[in-house]
């Protein structure tokens, strides 16, 4: 049993570990079916229970190939062995007892055919098929539909089944998979074994980490730096006629890339647009990693951390930002559930709701799926929904491919696209453009 890390109360991280860990002694033999969950999976199935249809969050990816390229029975074999090879992408979510665990299940991963409905493209049929996911059901599954030139491959997966850093990874193995013509029962039983315990292994290792920077200095932190975030207050469009608008540029920048603080001052500048000056509204974006010494498996570790984009009439400097978020990083390991309870008892009338989300991925580090020697073609499905009223993604390179989606039930398009100027021109301002 941990003992109270705060002086005050058991971290959630602790008080989880204890109920995980009872949960799994007196379930007899089932409990070796069960997994524990980390501090991203708690915060996933918390944004999934606040959510009215109960719906996960989704991570898709989507491949053009010329038309035929696609074996479908291949695929499906191919990504079976990945599900039998890595218990997360096999497990299901589920809360036993009140406890959040992952129940593994058998490996069976769908591929899907989307018949297109009369005036409906292909990007319109996968953003349906996609739409309709249903959170019972395996956290991997696939949507093939084409027309008369090509064929687009959706790859979706349950958030809480994988991070940023897994998909890469996904897709590379789906691809050799579908080039070796394996299937699930290619990973031998000692294979799969190996994967279990050392799944288990890097998943308690990361809720131990978390459980270490659950520590009272943290939590104070963390209380103070988001005491005054407040629930978003926005004017909905209802005139749309699919659920997300989008916006994107491309900026020519150094090798160096961008710096971190001057995507946040972008995002803060959007909110301002948004929201309006005088209010706090709550950007979170991933950042952390596996544990130090835990097993490289496929799932979901990264943290979810806030930052709290005041908005005003003056930009902040440049520097202040930096050394705000250099403190927030020292700090970055205290899982979302515990910010989101310290920022409470600190007075702040917040759920855990997040008014922007910015996420940054490297573009030497983006998937390629290659199937039968072709190699698909990454597409964007616009229309998507997204789980906070606007969301920044941000792709390095030699250029830098800046885009914006917002969720047209909360923003209207006008005042999406002046939100996307104010970013685009804070960027240009703070960037080191060659």
């Amino acid at each position: 049993m941990h003992s109270s890390i705060t002086g005050q109360r058991p971290s959630i991280t602790g008080q989880y570990l204890n109920r995980y860990q009872r949960l799994a002694a007196s379930t007899a033999g089932e409990g070796a079916d069960l997994l524990p969950v980390t501090g991203a999976q708690r915060r996933f199935v918390l944004v999934r229970a606040m959510d009215p249809a109960g719906r996960p969050d989704t991570v898709p990816m989507f491949f053009a190939f010329p038309r035929g390229t696609v074996d479908t029975v291949r695929l499906q074999a191919a990504a079976q062995c990945l599900a039998a090879r890595h218990p997360a992408l096999r497990s299901r979510a589920c809360v036993l007892r009140g406890t959040p665990v992952l129940r593994q299940a058998d490996p069976g991963i769908p591929v899907e055919r989307v018949r297109r409905a009369p005036g409906e493209d292909v990007h319109d049929a996968l953003r349906r098929a996609v739409g309709a996911w249903s959170s019972d059901g395996p956290p991997l599954r696939l949507f093939l539909a084409q027309d008369a030139a090509e064929e687009v491959l959706a790859v979706v997966l349950d958030h809480a089944a994988c991070d940023g850093r897994s998909l890469a990874r996904i897709v590379e193995e789906l691809g050799d998979a579908y080039r070796d013509r394996l299937g699930p029962l290619d990973p031998s039983p000692a294979e799969v074994a190996s994967h279990l315990a050392e799944y288990r292994e890097a998943v308690l290792l990361q809720l131990e980490a978390e459980r270490r920077a659950s520590t009272p200095d943290a939590l104070a932190y963390w209380g103070e730096r988001l005491r005054t975030v407040q629930e978003r207050a926005a004017k909905p469009d209802t005139s749309a006629g699919i659920p997300t608008g989008a916006a994107e540029l491309t900026l020519r920048a150094d090798q160096l890339g961008v710096p971190f603080a001057t995507l946040l001052d972008a995002c803060r500048a959007a909110a301002g647009v948004l929201y309006g000056p005088g209010r706090v509204p709550p950007i979170g974006y991933p950042w952390g990693g596996r544990p130090a010494g835990a097993p490289p498996v496929l799932g979901c570790f990264l943290n979810t951390v806030v930052f709290p984009a005041a908005t005003g009439p003056e930009r902040p400097a440049p520097e202040v930002t930096a050394t705000e978020w250099w403190d927030d990083l020292d700090r970055a390991d205290t899982p979302f559930d515990e910010v989101v309870h310290a920022a409470r008892s600190a007075g702040a009338r917040w759920s855990g709701a997040l008014d922007g989300l910015l996420t940054v991925d490297d573009a030497r580090r983006r998937p390629t799926l290659r199937l039968g020697g072709v190699a698909g073609r990454e597409v964007h499905v616009d229309g998507r929904r997204v789980r906070a009223p606007f969301a920044v993604s941000v792709v390095q390179g030699a250029e830098l491919q800046v885009r914006m989606v917002w969720d047209r039930t909360v923003l209207a398009d006008d005042a999406a696209q002046d939100a996307f100027a104010a970013l685009a021109g804070e960027l240009r301002a703070g960037l080191p453009v060659s």
